[in-house]
């Protein structure tokens, strides 16, 4: 029976959306910051998840790309999303040691706290690979080093483990330093 509604031409479509989600990541990658903004400014929505379960904000801030992150911020990006590894954008920041990427995405309302399932913190991420200026900026803006993860393991513990003596050094100190 004939109802009058055409059918949609999916395939033409969803090739078409693809292309434009594909260019997109590659924009967040890359720093387009102006391109990302126009395909944003059309539509496109802020919190794009590619197959791995990445947002253009963890995919630009991942990256260094300090412009492109504070557009999809200004777009309301959610610096909370996870990807699929349970991962923070500001957990990628603390890995890769990016103070200057770190601040912009605290400055911007992300939690300094903030976790995944697992409860991994920045901290604890910054702790692991001996990353001690982000250790020290992540503290100066409210990270809890006691805050302990799914497994009950704090950022010291993360340090010791690792064999990140330089963080592991800064933490055992803030356990002993009187309230």
């Amino acid at each position: 029976m004939k109802t009058g509604i055409q059918e949609p031409q999916s395939a033409a479509i969803d090739q078409e959306v693809l292309e434009v989600a594909r260019t997109a990541f590659q924009y967040a990658r890359g720093g387009n910051a102006e391109a990302l903004a126009a395909l944003l400014d059309a539509g496109l929505p802020a919190n794009l998840r590619n197959e791995r379960g990445d947002t253009l904000l963890m995919l630009a801030s991942y990256h260094g790309h300090v412009d492109t992150t504070r557009v999809l911020l200004e777009h309301e990006a959610d610096p909370e999303r996870t990807n699929d590894r349970g991962q923070t954008p500001l957990a990628g920041c603390a890995f890769k040691g990016d103070i200057a990427m770190a601040r912009l995405l605290l400055d911007h309302g992300t939690q300094v706290d903030g976790a995944g399932p697992d409860g991994k913190t920045a901290l604890m991420f910054a702790a692991m690979f001996d990353r001690v200026e982000m250790m020290d900026e992540l503290l100066s803006r409210g990270a809890i080093p006691e805050r302990r993860d799914a497994e009950k393991r704090t950022a010291l513990d993360y340090a010791r483990a690792m064999g990140a003596h330089r963080a592991a050094e800064r933490l055992a100190a803030l356990q002993q330093t009187p309230a």
